[in-house]
């Protein structure tokens, strides 16, 4: 891996971190972050996310140590929000700025001028900030209820920005972020000053980092370079460790051959002399004497051949630790019996409409809070569908997009079969105290349980690992077992439909997740931000929902 040669500005020393409940989320991670822009990858469970809260001091290392050339400001997956308090709060300027107006009112206590500082631009500079994010000035004094989430989440960072830390982290920066606000995001990361670390699954953020990090089985190393630049290091290097293996095993092999035939020989010569001094063809001194120099070279012999296979044993053992283990999911599902001509589904907005047909892969975009998530679940609900979604057809999902004026939108959907499955934006319906098995079976009632868990191994579901209680199982797992419930129904589905599937998938499961929908043979309509994702699963059809309703062909 190209050496990474910046000044570290974090530094672990064999950090672990346990759970109260026991679970172990690192064990002995060491390694470093330097100056510039860093991108942590790595897959759900992986621990990418309790190593952000560690290093922002969040949370304590249970062993080991993390230092830092300076404090860390940190955004979390998740913003836990008072929506009452003023947006300069969420800028982290509140205290300051009102400090600022207190004075210029006529308040002279010293404790207003110490909370200002030097900061007495803050109010121009809280506006830039503001309009970084795409807000008003106005915004500064109004409450952070009044934003969508991806505004706060934009107002968050342009805030960590305005602060100028020496060190930031971020995690899962643009989930939920439409497209305007992940660009400008991106804009905020291109002229980024100092360490910045981000955790993400988006391809397009990834490709504006200096570094991209990896965290793997505990281990973190770190490439000089984006995320494509290490991602084409990462497959030749597997490409060669699989070779290595190869080679290896073929090695062991041959040392193997080479060591039964060096006995079969050493068995014949002993054979031959013992046969020589049983018929005293030698005198009986000169035949011990053959007898011990031959035991002397066989032993000898013996010991190179053994050595020599050892060493070729433990040159596998070295190389079958360079191939990674990683499974892919491998799937070969019914046919929907979806044909070309066949019309599953038909979108529209009162003027214009259009029909989702055959085995179509169609895309619906627009900026947050147009109404994506409401339009989708009108759709769904107005058919039978096998939908993972606990609140079950047709109810409206309490974390989805629910904006009043959508409500009077002429945006409609309407299904043409009743062979639905749909997988909504972070309710995935499962029982947590149910098996994996348990809550896949009556998606499939016809199939027998040896057949189900052979499906389930190609969703990487195998062995014991289908008798887990559901609520044991990382994101990832979970995700795929949501996704199985789906498209292992029986009758499989003519139409799935996903609303934001990428969001909280790390890239190996987005991997995962576009070869299932590669070998669906049905119809896929998706709700997505995540160009590089829809380019991906081969969108044929790009519909984009306006604030007002209106649908358009992109």
């Amino acid at each position: 891996m190209p050496a990474h040669t910046l000044t570290p500005v974090i530094v672990l020393d064999r950090v672990s971190f346990t759970w109260a409940d026991g679970t172990v989320a690192l064990a002995d991670v060491s390694g470093s972050f330097g100056t510039g822009r860093t991108g942590l990858v790595g897959r759900n469970g992986s621990g990418k996310s309790t190593l952000l809260r560690l290093i922002a001091g969040d949370l304590t290392p249970s062993a080991g140590h993390i230092s830092r050339t300076a404090e860390a400001a940190y955004l979390p997956q998740r913003l836990t929000l008072e929506v009452d308090r003023p947006v300069a709060d969420l800028l982290g300027v509140g205290d300051t700025l009102r400090a600022l107006r207190a004075i210029e009112s006529g308040d002279a206590d010293p404790r207003h001028f110490d909370a200002v500082g030097s900061d007495w631009d803050i109010e121009a500079r809280a506006h830039a900030a503001l309009a970084e994010a795409g807000l008003a000035p106005d915004m500064l004094d109004r409450s952070v209820g009044q934003l969508s989430g991806g505004e706060a989440v934009l107002t968050a960072i342009a805030g960590i920005r305005l602060r100028g830390p020496e060190i930031a982290l971020l995690d899962e920066p643009t989930n939920n972020l439409d497209r305007d606000a992940r660009a400008r995001l991106y804009d905020m990361v291109r002229s980024w000053r100092g360490a910045l670390v981000v955790v993400s699954h988006d391809t397009a953020l990834l490709e504006l980092m200096d570094d991209t990090a990896e965290l793997y089985a505990n281990e973190l190393s770190v490439f000089g370079g984006p995320y494509s630049q290490w991602r084409a290091w990462l497959d030749a290097e597997q490409g060669a460790a699989r070779d290595a293996e190869r080679a290896a095993r073929q090695a062991v092999k041959r040392e193997k051959r080479q060591r039964i035939e060096a006995e079969t020989t050493l068995s014949r010569r002993a054979a031959m002399g013992q046969k020589a001094y049983d018929e005293k063809r030698v005198p009986k001194i000169i035949a011990n004497g053959r007898r011990m120099a031959a035991q002397v070279s066989a032993g000898k012999l013996r010991g190179e051949k053994a050595d020599r296979e050892a060493s070729a044993r433990e040159a596998l053992d070295v190389a079958e630790r360079r191939v990674r283990d990683d499974d892919i999911v491998k799937i070969d599902l019914p046919d929907p019996g979806v044909p070309a001509g066949r019309r599953i589904a038909t979108l529209g907005d009162g003027e214009h409409s259009w029909v989702i047909q055959g085995p179509e892969r169609v895309a619906l975009i627009g900026p947050n809070g147009a109404g994506k998530t409401t339009l989708l679940e009108r759709l769904v609900g107005s058919g039978s569908t096998n939908s993972s979604d606990s609140g079950g057809p047709g109810e409206q999902s309490p974390l989805g997009e629910q904006p009043d004026g959508f409500l009077r939108s002429s945006a409609r959907g309407a299904l043409h079969t009743d062979r639905v499955g749909y997988l909504p934006q972070r309710v995935d319906g499962l029982d947590d105290a149910a098996s994996v098995l348990a809550n896949v079976v009556p998606s499939a009632p016809g199939v027998t349980i040896i057949e189900l868990r052979n499906r389930l191994a190609r969703f990487l579901i195998r062995g014991a690992a289908v008798e887990r209680p559901v609520g044991t199982l990382s994101g990832g797992e979970r995700f795929r077992v949501a996704l199985a419930r789906l498209m292992l129904a029986d009758p499989p589905p003519q139409l799935l439909v996903f609303d934001e599937p990428t969001n909280n998938l790390d890239l190996d499961t987005v991997d995962q997740l576009v070869d299932a929908i590669a070998a669906y043979r049905g119809a896929v309509l998706v709700v997505s931000h995540d160009d590089a994702f829809l380019e991906r699963i081969g969108v044929s059809l790009v519909l984009e929902l306006d604030r007002d309703g209106t649908l358009t062909e992109r």
